[in-house]
This record gives structure tokens, sequence and C-alpha cells, in this order.
């Protein structure tokens, strides 16, 4: 059933007026016209109504099972085809597509996760990651949950409540404005990124010109950047992959970042350190004693929402995050006493500080801890202090050699400084 609220089609009708059996939501059974005769089955766990659609299939009983949108996304088709039924799909306008036309909004770029029937954490990484994200909600895991976890990140939230039904309501707000509401459910989130001053996409409408259901511009719904702030929905990457590894790779070449005499993780370290921080879509990194923040950039390259923590306030981070293209959240002030306010992460990379930062690391309980150190005296502690945390530790000194040209044609190995990388993961 078409979630922008457009009657049946011509082959939805014919399907369902051949229906002995009709399974739906108590609102799409009372929305289509069920065939007289036609035994019903309304929607709550979907067991029984599996085993009734089983035994109607076993007696040659034509069926139908009403969904909204398009339910080979993240809809009913997956559960029917896992109970061994055969299936014939006459799919609507999505919720998302939908959501996104409200908006005006184009979403080749944009990615979709859900939260339904999910942990609502990888949900929320991934908008806090990406520029555009839509999320299919869950009671508890909304966008009340979703703007609240979103303080510090820069988004714009559109929240569709009821798509397709006279109660419809689209909503344009910030973060803080979606965590201070209640919503209907169903609804499905966007979370887009603003722009800094670059060409954006607008809302659809300005505040005051709202159409039926729609909501814009509230009290308390305006952040710093006002409701009319450009948002972008993403580039289109030319391998059609919005979330996959970066065109370009990672583990680059110094330089490919601004930074201050050398004070930059080498690549082959970073190489090491990245793949033990196992980043990916849905994961939260902290990059803590950031610099240059190669090693968060990097992470942010494979998906990850990433936090750069750093002491030095001119720090080129933010910069090579822009000249990157990602979405690094940058967060300025002295470890370990910045950290208490940050969402808790899934890897940590400690690149500065001493075993007071680590510490209090590892009393957040991150799944992995990642630590470089060129100093020798400062490896037992921080294995210790690990092991004592309730983790595992392994560890590697790399010490690499760089080729580099000698007069004549010639060809030598340059040393750089030996580094031991430490891992940490929990037990």
């Amino acid at each position: 059933m078409d979630a922008a609220g457009r009657p049946l089609p011509p082959s939805a009708v014919a399907a369902l007026a051949g229906a002995g059996l009709v399974v739906g939501a108590a609102r799409h059974l009372a929305a289509v016209p069920v065939p007289p005769g036609a035994d019903t089955v309304t929607l709550g766990p979907l067991a029984p109504a599996l085993d009734r659609l089983a035994a109607a299939h076993a007696a040659g009983q034509p069926a139908v099972v009403l969904a909204s949108g398009d339910p080979g996304f993240f809809g009913v088709v997956r559960r029917l085809r896992a109970a061994g039924l055969p299936v014939r799909v006459l799919p609507a306008v999505s919720s998302v597509a939908a959501v996104f036309a409200r908006a005006g909004l184009d979403w080749d770029g944009a990615v979709v996760v859900t939260a339904h029937g999910r942990e609502l954490g990888p949900a929320l990484n991934a908008c806090r990651a990406l520029p555009a994200v839509a999320v299919l909600t869950a009671p508890d895991a909304g966008a009340a949950e979703i703007g609240a976890g979103l303080a510090g990140w820069s988004r714009r939230l559109v929240v569709a409540e009821h798509l397709g039904t006279p109660a419809e309501r689209v909503t344009w707000t910030t973060p803080q404005g979606a965590a201070t509401r209640a919503w209907a459910d169903p609804h499905v989130l966007l979370s887009l990124a603003a722009t800094d001053g670059d060409p954006g996409v607008r809302p659809a409408r300005r505040p005051g010109t709202a159409e039926r259901g729609e909501v814009a511009g509230r009290s308390g719904d305006t952040g710093p950047a006002g409701d009319d702030a450009p948002v972008r929905v993403g580039r289109v990457r030319a391998d059609n992959q919005p979330a996959a590894a970066p065109v370009g790779g990672w583990a680059l070449p110094e330089s490919a970042y601004r930074h201050r005499d050398s004070m930059i993780t080498k690549a082959e370290v970073r190489a090491l350190a990245v793949a033990r921080l196992r980043p990916r879509l849905g994961r939260l990194v902290w990059d803590i004693g950031a610099g240059s923040g190669s090693v968060g950039i990097e992470c942010a390259l494979l998906g990850a929402a990433v936090i750069a923590v750093e002491r030095d306030p001119t720090a080129p981070v933010a910069g090579n995050a822009a000249r990157h293209g990602v979405d690094v959240r940058v967060v300025t002030g002295d470890a370990p006493a910045v950290l208490a306010g940050l969402p808790d992460p899934d890897a940590v990379f400690v690149g500065g500080g001493g075993t007071d930062v680590l510490s209090a690391v590892a009393d957040r309980r991150p799944d992995r801890v990642v630590v470089t150190l060129a100093a020798l005296d400062r490896v037992a502690p921080a294995v210790h202090l690990l092991r004592r945390a309730g983790y595992t530790v392994t560890g590697s000194q790399l010490t690499a050699a760089r080729l580099a040209d000698l007069p004549g044609g010639s060809i030598r190995l340059a040393a750089t400084n030996p580094v031991v990388v430490l891992t940490g993961e929990r037990q």
C-alpha cells in the first residue's frame, strides 16, 4: 500500500478481489475493500499470521498480505520467504522514497538504516557519520532518541509521521527540537548534514508555508543555523556505494594531510591502527590527541562516526576532514576531563596523553582500544593498565624503512622512528 496515500493500482485490486485470506495491520485492513467471505488476520505478532498463510497456501487458498510501501525494503517479504512461502510482490512507493519526496530532496546519495527490532546505536552512528541517512524507527528508537544522540553534530532532521494518512505530518527540526518532543508511531526520520556556506538544498518550503499536515519552524525547532539552513544529501559516488570503502583507499601518505613538524601518525603505523580499530558504518570511534586527525579521518572514510579530541584549537584536524569530505566532530579540550560528556565509543585510538587518559578510556569499556607509543618506558604501564581493566592486550613494534634517492640514481633506505602499537580487546 502506497505511503503516498494513492489508491491501489489495478493489479493489487485484482489480487485482493480474489483473496480468500487477507493479512494486514488494522489500519491496512480498514483502508481496503476486503472481499466478502474472505478470512482476515490482524497483525500483531507475525508468527500466527505466518502459520495461517502456510495453511492457506497448502489448501490452495489465495492469500494477500497488506504492507506499507515496498514490502521488499526492510519489510515482510524476507519473513515470508524464510517461512517457505512463494511470494508475488506488488510494491508501492516506500516510506523512505515518500519522505524524501515530501522534503523535496534527491536521495541517490543517501544511506538507509533501520532501528526497528535492532539496537539503536548503529543507526545513530550512521547519522553521525554520513551527510544523509534515512532511519526506519521503532518505539523508543525514534526521532526523540536519535535527536538526543545527535547533540554536538550539525544536523537538520525531517520527521515524517503517519505517511499517507489524513494525520500525516512532516516536520523539519533540529536534534534538540526532536529530543524534546513526543512523536507518533510509525514515523520515518531523515538526518541531513548542514553545509557551511557551500551551495546546498534548502527545505522544500519555508516555515509558515506548510502544506496539509506539515509542520516547520515550531517554537523550539529553530537551531543556531536557522530553519532555512542549507542541507546536503551527499554526492553520488561513481561506484554507487555511499557508505563503502573509499575509492582512494586508506593509509594515505602524510602529504594528504596538513600537519605540523611531521607530527602525524605515519602511513605504515596508521594502516595497522585503522585495521585494529575496525571502523565501519554503525560504529563510533574516538581519536584522542588527534592533531592532524589522520587516523580518525581514515576511520570516517570507512564509514564510522568519529569524534576527534584535541587540546589545541588551531590543530588542522577540522580542515583536513573537510578536505577529505568527511564529517568528523572535533571536541577541543584537555583529556581526560573533556571525555566525560561524550557518547560511549565502540573503539578508541589514543595517540596522545598519559595513563590518566588511557584509564579514562578503559572506564568507558569500548570494545577495542588502540594505543601508539614512541617511548618504551610507557609500554609496560599501558599494557598493565589495560589488562587490569579486563582487556586482552597484543602489541607490535613497527619499524619502517622508506625508499630514498641518492645522487647518481642510487636508492637507499631511510629509517623512520619505531613505534609500538598496542591493541586492547575487551574480554
